[in-house]
């Protein structure tokens, strides 16, 4: 008897947990659905940032064990040998894991979550998850030239998108989870939480509402407190007061920009061309191919193997004389090139800071000598390039002025980095005709991403928020009096279900108007036979076969709950004729539990301004 209370106990308590987590679902589906948006914020947050630690922990603990002296990036401190068999061993690691596990995947990283945000509803997969932590762990170990932000988003991207997967929440809630995921691995990867809402609005979600921003921003918040408790909350750059000493520098500040958008184009234009070039090679030799590569350019500058923060943080601090820095700008651009574009799972944010503060440094050393020293250090004229190549490579203008405004705590620090990084944006995108380097990417290994204004309104809205709830199951025979009796109950639709010889089940769905005129037309006849004595009297309860009475009857296609507008409206355009939105199955059957019903109507309500139907109507 005990035992059995404990058991009905559980069951029901079991059914709670259904029921609440149905109820999550249908309220997650609503574009305003803030609240429970911020508590998965917090949970991405954790999760995403306990992934990051994780990562930079194994990765920077590695470095520190292989590599001499101190700091997670001393390359240059190996023996020559070493500095061109360490991107090779990498790459021949890399290639047997991309040769055994990888099953199609060729492109992790940032590019990787646009694309399956854009066309896969944020869906990552835990095989991705585990390509990109071993992959980009062999890679960074490796020294070879790619950054770690890039793998960071990923990896908490994908750790938010299994989460979601995991408890089927809706679709459009999955791309916030996304989103929030990618800002939480950015802003673990710096110390910039700021800068990591940003860039994953800007670069991912491509849209700035309320209810994207606030669980982004609560992501972002966690995954920096966590990763300061667990890893320390240094900055990454080690930067001293920096700020434009006058006005007479903004002619520096433009010529500058123009200079970082011409390198960002050629970056872009490099990066795909090797890319384009080498489609035709399987991707582990291509890997192979970055180690040799790579490792030859090592042997000319050690400094190029691995991120290379070290560097950058010289560069601010004007260490480099200009031959270096102009050789380090070309060398760096050339072997992030080569990695990234033959395949090597890494990230570009990173390598882009390098390009950039090299450059701004070289610019810097000029404007003294030109200038007798009566101008800002070198170093500020640095941060403005990392600022710049990042804005104009990746096409993330405020999410770079924003890290460089982190990474300073200086306001100062706003107004010529808007200008450098809006000179050099255009300079890339117009001049050059340069899109982002993600988008590149995808499109260089036959992917293609576009952004639609009302694809991402209806991918913003989850079915279960529109559907129409007011229908009814019924058998295929019902009699008269019954069918009477249902009209009194003021649905919409019937579902019928028929089953044919082989067993195979269809569904149809019936307007209840289409009934309802069907009754009105027998009752007309019932009374004209009864006025002129038909012999042959119409039995007292007929039977009615919904499916064979004249009316319109339209085929169901089964839909998803989890599924947002944009997959009810992709299949609209593909012939279905009326949605019926069940839980998880293909097809529906006698026994599957229907949501609701989608029509087209409904897809163009959620996009079409109430003022324009109403004056359309």
């Amino acid at each position: 008897m005990k035992f059995s209370t404990f058991f009905n106990k559980g069951e029901a308590s079991k059914n709670d947990n259904q029921r609440w987590i149905e109820h999550l679902r249908f309220h997650l589906a609503r574009p305003d659905a803030l609240l429970p948006l911020a508590f998965l914020g917090l949970i991405t947050g954790f999760l995403s940032g306990g992934v990051i630690v994780l990562f930079r922990f194994i990765v920077e603990n590695t470095q520190d064990a292989l590599l001499p002296g101190t700091g997670a990036e001393n390359y240059e401190a190996l023996p020559s040998l070493y500095h061109f068999l360490f991107p090779v061993i990498a790459s021949i690691l890399l290639a047997i894991l991309f040769y055994k596990w990888a099953k199609g995947i060729r492109v992790l990283g940032v590019a990787r979550v646009m694309e399956r945000v854009a066309y896969h509803q944020g869906h990552l997969t835990l095989r991705g998850f585990f390509m990109q932590f071993i992959g980009a762990g062999i890679a960074i170990i490796g020294g070879h030239s790619v950054g770690r932000e890039g793998p960071h988003a990923y990896l908490g991207a994908t750790a938010s998108s299994l989460f979601g997967q995991l408890f089927r929440l809706p679709n459009n809630s999955i791309r916030t989870l996304v989103a929030s995921g990618a800002a939480a691995g950015i802003a673990a990867s710096f110390n910039t939480p700021l800068a990591g809402v940003i860039f994953a609005l800007e670069v991912i979600m491509m849209e700035y509402a309320l209810n994207s921003f606030v669980p982004v921003m609560l992501a972002a918040v966690v995954a920096t407190a966590l990763s300061n408790a667990v890893l320390g909350g240094e900055p990454a750059f080690i930067i001293p007061t920096l700020e434009a000493v006058s006005l007479r520098e903004l002619p520096i500040i433009l010529i500058l920009g123009v200079i970082v958008g011409t390198f960002a184009a050629l970056f872009n234009h490099v990066l795909t061309f090797i890319s384009t070039k080498t489609q035709g090679i399987e991707i582990w030799w291509r890997m192979i191919a970055a180690g040799l590569l790579v490792g030859l350019i090592a042997l000319l500058q050690p400094a190029v193997l691995g991120i290379g923060y070290d560097t950058v943080n010289a560069s601010l601090l004007g260490d480099f004389a200009l031959g270096t820095l102009i050789g380090l700008v070309f060398l760096k651009l050339l072997a992030t090139s080569l990695s990234v574009g033959l395949g090597i799972p890494g990230g570009m944010i990173g390598p882009a800071f390098f390009i950039g503060a090299t450059l701004g440094g070289a610019v810097g050393l000029i404007a003294h000598w030109l200038y007798d020293d009566s101008i800002s250090h070198i170093g500020f004229y640095a941060l403005l390039g990392m600022g710049a190549m990042m804005g104009a490579s990746l096409q993330a203008p405020l999410a770079a002025l924003t890290a460089i405004m982190e990474l300073t705590y200086n306001p100062g620090i706003i107004m010529p980095g808007m200008l450098v990084i809006v000179v050099a944006q255009l300079t890339a995108s117009e001049v050059f005709n340069k899109q982002s380097l993600f988008v590149s990417l995808l499109r260089a290994n036959g992917l293609d991403y576009s952004v639609d204004p009302v694809l991402q309104v209806l991918r913003s809205v989850g079915v279960a928020s529109v559907m129409s709830r007011n229908f009814e199951r019924l058998p295929a025979e019902i009699t008269q009096s019954k069918a009477t009796a249902f009209l009194q109950r003021e649905k919409d639709w019937i579902i019928i279900n028929q089953i044919e010889e082989d067993g195979k089940t269809l569904q149809e769905l019936l307007p209840v108007s289409e009934l309802a005129k069907y009754l009105r037309i027998e009752e007309a006849q019932n009374e004209h036979e009864a006025k002129h004595d038909v012999d042959d009297a119409p039995l007292q309860d007929p039977l009615i076969n919904l499916l064979e009475i004249p009316a319109k009857r339209l085929t169901i296609t089964a839909i998803s709950l989890q599924a947002n507008l944009m997959e009810a409206h992709q299949a609209f355009s593909s012939g279905a004729e009326i949605l019926c939105v069940v839980f998880k199955e293909e097809s529906i059957t006698k026994t599957s539990r229907v949501y609701g019903i989608i029509t087209p109507q409904m897809i163009e309500a959620a996009y079409v301004p109430k003022t324009i139907r109403t004056t359309n109507d």
